[in-house]
C-alpha cells in the first residue's frame, strides 16, 4: 500500500481498496472490530460516485487492494496454528526460543561506528523485526481459535457476555503484568514509612530527579529500579522512535505511583481486582462447560478443554507488541548514539534532532551535511502538531476530513435519549462517576474511581486503568487495545465516541454503558 505522511502522521491510501468489489465486502467488518466510528465513514465514501467499484481487470494492469501472503514469507508460520491448539506446551516453549532468538539479533557488537549503526537499524527494521514478530503469534491465535470453536458449540447456550469474562484476569499478559508489577511496587513503597513519607511530600517531578539522582529512599529508589530494569524499554505513544523510554524519564511512572499511593479502599486494590476477575472467570469456564455437557458428555468436554485452552494462550496477543517496543527501544538507543556524534560534528544542533530525519538523511549529514535548518523547522511543526485536538480518521487528497463532513451531512440520532452518546461497546457494566478527560497521560492525575476520557490508548496508557472507574474513548473498537484490556480488568468501556473529549468536560458527571455502548452526560 501507498502511504503520505500528512502533519507528521501516516496515512495510507485506500482508494484502491474502496474500489475493490472484495475488499468493500471485507473492510468494513474488519474496521468494525478494530476502530468502529471509520465503518460509517468508509461506507460514506463507497457511496461516493467518485470511489464506485472499479471493473475487474486483468491483474498486472492495476495495482492489487490484496495483500498477498507472498508479500510477508513469514506467513509461513500458519502451519504453526493446528499444532499450537494440539500441542499448547510445545508451542509456548516454541515462543519462548523465538523470543530469545529474536532478542539475540538486536545485539550490536562493540565498538561501532555511526555508519555501521545505521546499517544495523536498517537490517532490524527491514530484515528481522517481522520474523521475529510473526513466529510469537502461534500461541495466541490458537487461544482465540479455541474460544471460537466454544462459541460455536455452545450456541444459545452462552449469554451475551459470558465469553467475555471468560477472558477477565488472563494470564501471561505482559502488559497485565506490567501493570501489577508496578502496583506491587507502590505497595513496597506504601510498606517503607521513609519512601511514603517522600512520595506524600513531593511533586511527581521532583521524586523523577531524585530518582535520576540515586537520592530516593533506598527502598523506592530500589523498587522502581527493579521495575525499569524489565519494563523501562516501554512509553507512552511507544511506536514514535522520538519518544524518550521510561528508562531515560521516569516521570510518567513515578506520577502513576503516586497516583496509587492515594488509593486507601483494599478491596479495590488493583492485584486483588485482578484475582477476583480470573476466579470469576474460571467459575464462568465451569458454568459454560456444565450447560454444554447438559447436551453431551463430548460437547461438554470439548467446551471445556477450548476455554482452559483460550485462558492459557489468548493472553499471550501482548507479546509480538512486547518484542516489537523492546525492538524499537535498541533502535532508538542506536539512533541516539548516531544522534551524538552527528552533534558533535555539528550537522545538527542537539543529539535527539536524529530522529527528526530518516535514515538516508542521517547518512547524508555523516558525509558532511548541514541539516540543522531542516531539523529545526520539523521541530516547529511537530509542536504545532502536538497540539491538535482532533486527529482525522479518513481524508480526501484536497484536505476533506471525511468525519467532519459525514457529521455535517448526519441528522442527530432520534433513537438516543437527550444528552446521550453512541459508541461501541467494549466491555460491559454500568458506572456513574466524574469524567477526568486526559489528552496525555504524562503527568495525568486520574483519581481512583474517576471515568477515563481519552482520544485513545496504548500499552502506556494501561497503568492508569488500574484506578479507573470506567473508560471512554474517541478511537477504537471491540479489539482496539484499550477495549480489550478494559475487559481484562472488568472495567466497563465505550470505545469510538464521536468528539468524546471535546464534548465532555473533567468533572462531569456521566454514565457509562458497556453493554450499550452510550455515555449519558449529566447524573
Amino acid at each position: 500500500y501507498r502511504y503520505l505522511v500528512v502533519g507528521m502522521r501516516l496515512f495510507v491510501d485506500v482508494t484502491e481498496i474502496l474500489r475493490s468489489k472484495s475488499s468493500r465486502l471485507m473492510i468494513p467488518r474488519l474496521m468494525k472490530l478494530a476502530d468502529a466510528r471509520s465503518v460509517d465513514v468508509l461506507e460514506y465514501l463507497m457511496a461516493d460516485p467518485r470511489f464506485a467499484e472499479a471493473p475487474r481487470i486483468s491483474r498486472g494492469k492495476r495495482p492489487s487492494a490484496r495483500v498477498s501472503l507472498k508479500s510477508l514469507p513469514q506467513m509461513a508460520v500458519l502451519p504453526y496454528l493446528p499444532a499450537a491448539m494440539i500441542r499448547p506446551a510445545a508451542a509456548l516453549d516454541r515462543l519462548r526460543r523465538a523470543d530469545e532468538k529474536f532478542r539475540r539479533t538486536l545485539v550490536l557488537p562493540e565498538p561501532a561506528g555511526a555508519a555501521r549503526r545505521l546499517d544495523f537499524v536498517q537490517r532490524i527494521l527491514g530484515k528481522e523485526l517481522l520474523p521475529g514478530l510473526m513466529m510469537q503469534l502461534p500461541p495466541p491465535a490458537a487461544g482465540y481459535a479455541w474460544l471460537g470453536i466454544a462459541r460455536w458449540l455452545l450456541g444459545d447456550l452462552a449469554k451475551p457476555g459470558d465469553l467475555e469474562a471468560v477472558l477477565r484476569g488472563l494470564p501471561g499478559n505482559v502488559t497485565t503484568e506490567m501493570d501489577l508489577e508496578l502496583w506491587r511496587t507502590a505497595t513496597l513503597i506504601r510498606d517503607d514509612p521513609e519512601s511514603a513519607r517522600e512520595f506524600e511530600a513531593a511533586t511527581p517531578p521532583d521524586l523523577t530527579r531524585r530518582y535520576l539522582d540515586g537520592t530516593l529512599p533506598s527502598a523506592a529508589q530500589q523498587g522502581i529500579a527493579a521495575f525499569l530494569a524489565r519494563y523501562g524499554h516501554r512509553a507512552v505513544a511507544e511506536i514514535d522512535l522520538g519518544v524518550p523510554r521510561w528508562a531515560e524519564d521516569p516521570g510518567h511512572i513515578l506520577n502513576v505511583l503516586a497516583n496509587y499511593l492515594r488509593m486507601s479502599d483494599p478491596a479495590k486494590a488493583p492485584d486483588r481486582q485482578f484475582a477476583r476477575a480470573a476466579a470469576t472467570a474460571e467459575a464462568r469456564v465451569a458454568e459454560l462447560s456444565a450447560r454444554a455437557r447438559a447436551k453431551g458428555k463430548l460437547r461438554g468436554r470439548l467446551v471445556a478443554h477450548g476455554l482452559r485452552q483460550a485462558r492459557q494462550t489468548a493472553g499471550l496477543r501482548e507479546s509480538p507488541k512486547f518484542a516489537l517496543i523492546l525492538c524499537f527501544a535498541e533502535v532508538r538507543r542506536q539512533l541516539a548514539l548516531v544522534g551524538e556524534e552527528l552533534a558533535a560534528a555539528g550537522r545538527i544542533s542537539e543529539p535527539d534532532d536524529v530522529f527528526f530525519l530518516d535514515l538516508e538523511e542521517a547518512r547524508v549529514a555523516l558525509r558532511g551535511a548541514d541539516l540543522r535548518e531542516a531539523v529545526a523547522e520539523r521541530r516547529h511543526t511537530y509542536g504545532l502538531e502536538m497540539h491538535r485536538r482532533h486527529i482525522p480518521r479518513v481524508l480526501l487528497s484536497d484536505g476533506t476530513d471525511v468525519e467532519a463532513a459525514l457529521a455535517a451531512r448526519t441528522p442527530p440520532d432520534g433513537t438516543l435519549p437527550p444528552g446521550t452518546l453512541r459508541g461501541a461497546p467494549a466491555s460491559a457494566g454500568t458506572v456513574t462517576g466524574k469524567a477526568r478527560v486526559i489528552m496525555d497521560p504524562q503527568g495525568a492525575q486520574l483519581e481512583p474511581g474517576e471515568i477515563l476520557v481519552a482520544p485513545s490508548t496504548d500499552p502506556g496508557w494501561t497503568p492508569l486503568f488500574l484506578t479507573a472507574g470506567a473508560m471512554v474513548m474517541e478511537m477504537g473498537g471491540p479489539i482496539s487495545h484499550g477495549a480489550v484490556v478494559a475487559r481484562e480488568y472488568g472495567i466497563p468501556a465505550v470505545v469510538g465516541v464521536p468528539f468524546a473529549t471535546v464534548r465532555i468536560n473533567t468533572g462531569d458527571v456521566i454514565t457509562v454503558d458497556g453493554a450499550a455502548g452510550t455515555v449519558k452526560l449529566g447524573s
